[in-house]
């Protein structure tokens, strides 16, 4: 990988947690979340933010590394990883500013997908950027699974 570029490095993070924040602004009416029958091991309401924060880090260090990395299938993975970020931004507008939880059950299955062809891409370029996606997954994974657990309470 080249010397650090800390003015891209910024801004990869930037885009995430900009994406994020502009998602949950619009999705508006979040607070309704606590008001929602949900499975007894869902995770308190602040513990959201904490980790979405952490998570869009992540995601911009590895989106970073695949930028800087020089490699020829760079544009291809940036350009999964801008699909997903852009599957992840309408995920809260449909959870939580339409409350179509369905809906937005079965565009988490496809922002998984997404997030696993991304991996998949990255790790061709960098195993630490795919690695470093992990917890996303994960993340993801475990939302899929409180988001139809809600739709079949509520």
């Amino acid at each position: 990988m080249k010397s650090l570029n800390k003015s891209a490095l910024i801004i990869s993070i930037l885009i995430p947690l900009a994406v994020g924040s502009l998602s949950a602004l619009i999705s508006g009416n979040m607070s309704m979340y606590s008001s929602l029958n949900k499975p007894a091991f869902s995770p308190p309401s602040y513990i959201f933010s904490i980790v979405w924060t952490l998570l869009y880090i992540l995601m911009g260090i590895s989106s970073y590394i695949i930028f800087m990395s020089g490699n020829a299938n760079s544009t291809k993975a940036l350009k999964i990883y801008g699909l997903q970020l852009f599957f992840n931004f309408c995920w809260s507008i449909i959870f939580f500013g339409f409350s179509q939880y369905l809906l937005s059950f079965l565009w988490l299955i496809i922002l998984i997908i997404l997030i696993i062809i991304m991996i998949q891409q990255f790790y061709k370029i960098d195993s630490i950027a795919a690695y470093l996606q992990i917890p996303y997954l994960l993340w993801s994974i475990l939302a899929a699974y409180l988001n139809l657990k809600i739709y079949m309470m509520n």
